[in-house]
């Protein structure tokens, strides 16, 4: 299916690009991921219903609404731009009509790092949302999550930066599990990363 065609079977608007750049240098703009790198997400990642997935930076809310309704898990949207956020809750609207009766489908206008996450919560997906001492600060917040509600937790990055990468694999427990390769370019890729249930 093209782009253009998952829009409307989800009934929903979040094509687009943001143009210009964000305030602050910790924060990236405003792009989402591509539907065919989430069809490869969930043909290669097993969602359940019983799974609840944050999408940190999520814009529009594209991957929610996908996984929702492809796989009946619970999503989170988490967005710091309130004009995203508003046209995330607009869309809200549109697919509710359509698609109810599913686990929970919800957005949050904060920062990141300013989320708490909850004891459901055990999948949490960046496309390069923002830098680095900011996915520190998030990663933190998952990891005391995890400490107080035992649970297997999924990170899932697309296009991971190196300090990402770096940070991860020497700064945390998770470990990396696996990784789904989508293009010839090196950074055109999804990595998994769990961490086990205390």
């Amino acid at each position: 299916m093209k782009e253009r065609e998952y829009e409307q079977l989800l009934n929903i608007h979040t094509e687009g690009f943001q143009q210009g750049f964000p305030q602050s240098l910790h924060y990236h703009r405003y792009e989402p991921t591509p539907y065919w790198v989430l069809k490869f997400l969930i043909e290669f990642f097993e969602f359940n219903e019983g799974d609840h997935l944050v999408d940190f930076g999520c814009g529009k809310g594209r991957l929610g609404f996908f996984v929702h309704y492809f796989t009946g898990a619970g999503t989170t949207g988490i967005e710091m731009e309130e004009h995203y956020f508003i046209e995330a809750e607009d869309n809200l609207e549109t697919y509710r009509g359509r698609n109810s009766g599913k686990n929970a489908l919800e957005f949050y206008c904060c920062l990141a790092q300013d989320y708490k996450v909850k004891e459901l919560e055990n999948i949490f997906y960046f496309f390069n949302p923002f830098s680095v001492k900011i996915l520190m600060k998030v990663i933190n917040n998952i990891l005391i999550s995890a400490e107080q509600h035992s649970r297997d937790i999924y990170a899932l990055f697309y296009y991971p930066s190196e300090d990402y990468i770096f940070f991860l694999e020497n700064k945390t427990p998770f470990q990396l599990e696996r990784e789904i390769t989508l293009g010839s370019h090196p950074g055109e890729r999804i990595l998994i990363y769990k961490l086990s249930h205390l």
